[in-house]
C-alpha cells in the first residue's frame, strides 16, 4: 500500500528560499571579485607608471578576494565535509594532514609543550601580523611568531605551538591543535583529547593556488611528526606514545599552499596523562581508558 501525499511530505526536500537567495549572492560575489580585478588589470596597461600600482592592486584584488572566493565556490561542492585526516584552509582547500593524536588534558598539553621546549604561536592580529612581516624582513627572530588558520571538525585550530630555527622567523617547526568533540571517535573506534597537524616552514613564498605570501612547507610530513612526538617523548619520560599503522593510506598530496607534501599515513597517540598533576600522579582510573597497546592497525 502506498502512502498518500501528506505521508510522504515529512521527507520531500523543501525549498528554501533563502537557501537560494544564499547560493546566488555566494556566486555572485564570486563573479563579481573577478570582473573587479580585470577592470584593474585591463586599466593597468593606460596608466605607465601609475600602471604598477595597478598592477599591485590587480594582484592584491585577485589574491586575496578573487581566487579565494573562488576556491570557496568550487570547494563546497566538491570537498568533503567529513573527516578524512586532513585539515582545510579558510578558503576550503585541503591542508596540511592530522599526523599526532594526544590524549590529556589542555593543561597537561601545555606542559608538555613547554618541558618539550616549544613556544606558543601568539594569535593572528594586526600587531602580530605587522610583526611577522617586519621579522621576516629584516630575518629577527620571532619565537611566538602567529601561524596561518587551519580548520578541523568546522573550526580553527584551538592553539598551535613552534620551534624557530636559527633565529630566523621563515624556518620553524610549527603544530596546530584541536579538541576532539565530546563523544568523538576516530575512524577504527580509537578515543583521542585532541588531533594535531604538524609540518616545517622551510621559506617563504607565494601560494600555488591563491598567490598569496605564505610560509612554504617541507614535503616529507613525517620527519615534522617524528621530530614532535620525540621532542614530547624525550622531555618527559611520563609520556607514553602508541601508533595506528596505516591509519591512513600513504600517500602524495599538495597542502592548500601548493606544497607537495607525502607521507606514510601512520598516526602516532601521545599520552600526556601521566603527567603530575598539581605535584600528584593521575588516578588509575584516568590512565587506563589509554590504547593499551603500543602498535595498533586502523584506517580513515
Amino acid at each position: 500500500m502506498t502512502g498518500s501525499a501528506d505521508d510522504r511530505a515529512p521527507s520531500a526536500r523543501r525549498f528554501s528560499v533563502n537557501a537560494l537567495l544564499d547560493g546566488f549572492f555566494f556566486v555572485f560575489a564570486g563573479l563579481a571579485a573577478v570582473w573587479l580585478a580585470w577592470l584593474l588589470l585591463d586599466e593597468s596597461f593606460r596608466w605607465g607608471w601609475w600602471g604598477l600600482l595597478l598592477a599591485i592592486a590587480f594582484w592584491v584584488v585577485l589574491s586575496y578576494l578573487v581566487l579565494p572566493r573562488l576556491h570557496r565556490i568550487l570547494t563546497s561542492i566538491y570537498v568533503p565535509d567529513y573527516f578524512i585526516g586532513r585539515t582545510r584552509t579558510s578558503d576550503g582547500l585541503l591542508g596540511d594532514p592530522v599526523n599526532v593524536a594526544v590524549l590529556g588534558s589542555e593543561d597537561q598539553l601545555h606542559a608538555a609543550l613547554a618541558a618539550a621546549r616549544w613556544t606558543r604561536a601568539d594569535d593572528i592580529t594586526l600587531g602580530s601580523t605587522w610583526r611577522i612581516i617586519a621579522s621576516t624582513l629584516t630575518r629577527r627572530s620571532y619565537d611566538e611568531a602567529p601561524v596561518s588558520p587551519l580548520f578541523l571538525f568546522g573550526r580553527m585550530q584551538d592553539f598551535a605551538y613552534q620551534q624557530e630555527v636559527e633565529g630566523n622567523p621563515a624556518k620553524r617547526h610549527h603544530v596546530r591543535f584541536w579538541r576532539c568533540p565530546d563523544g568523538w571517535l576516530l575512524p577504527g573506534g580509537y578515543r583521542v583529547d585532541w588531533l594535531a597537524a604538524g609540518t616545517f616552514d622551510r621559506a617563504v613564498g607565494l601560494s600555488l593556488f591563491t598567490l598569496q605570501v605564505t610560509h612554504k612547507i617541507d614535503a616529507d610530513t613525517d620527519i615534522e611528526r617524528d621530530h614532535i612526538v620525540a621532542t614530547l617523548a624525550g622531555a618527559d619520560p611520563a609520556v607514553r606514545v602508541t601508533v595506528i599503522r596505516d591509519f591512513a593510506t600513504g600517500y602524495h598530496s599538495r597542502n592548500g599552499g601548493g606544497d607537495t607534501i607525502r607521507t606514510d599515513g601512520d598516526l602516532p597517540i601521545v599520552d600526556v596523562r601521566r603527567l603530575l598533576r598539581n605535584g600528584e600522579p593521575l588516578p588509575a582510573d584516568e590512565i587506563d581508558r589509554s590504547v593499551p597497546v603500543t602498535e595498533l592497525s586502523g584506517g580513515v
